[in-house]
């Protein structure tokens, strides 16, 4: 399967749609491998959903998202994990281990523009 971590220099992204790129893992028998990064080609309504479900992405984890475009990946089939921070390569052993939970998403946004900024498929 294959894992796609927000990413801001080394550490997990504060927001998934306006992160530098995505560190893609692929995750197998308790381990994650770093892929070649995937460039953010910029933030877009409703497009990032469908481009990572192009690129083969079964899960997805920030630091926070707005709910339509947690909606957006759930629909596309794409876990989604909120709340996460520090180095992605940890992040990614931890998702790997089986031991990371979606949390409280770290959105900024004023509450009238993302209310309920939380992960998770329902």
């Amino acid at each position: 399967m294959k894992l796609a971590i927000a990413l801001d220099g080394d550490f997990v992204s504060d927001h998934f749609g306006h992160c530098e790129a995505y560190a893609l893992f692929d995750v197998n028998s308790g381990s994650a491998s770093r892929l070649p990064d995937l460039a953010n080609p910029g933030h877009e309504p409703g497009f990032l959903p469908r481009y990572l479900a192009d690129h083969g992405v079964n899960a997805v984890v920030a630091g926070g998202m707005g709910p339509r475009a947690v909606d957006l990946f759930c629909q596309n089939g794409i876990e989604v994990f909120l709340g996460a921070s520090g180095p992605v390569e940890a992040v990614a052993a931890t998702y790997a281990a089986g031991k990371l939970a979606s949390g409280e998403s770290s959105c900024t946004h004023g509450a009238e523009e993302h209310e309920n900024c939380n992960g998770g498929c329902q």
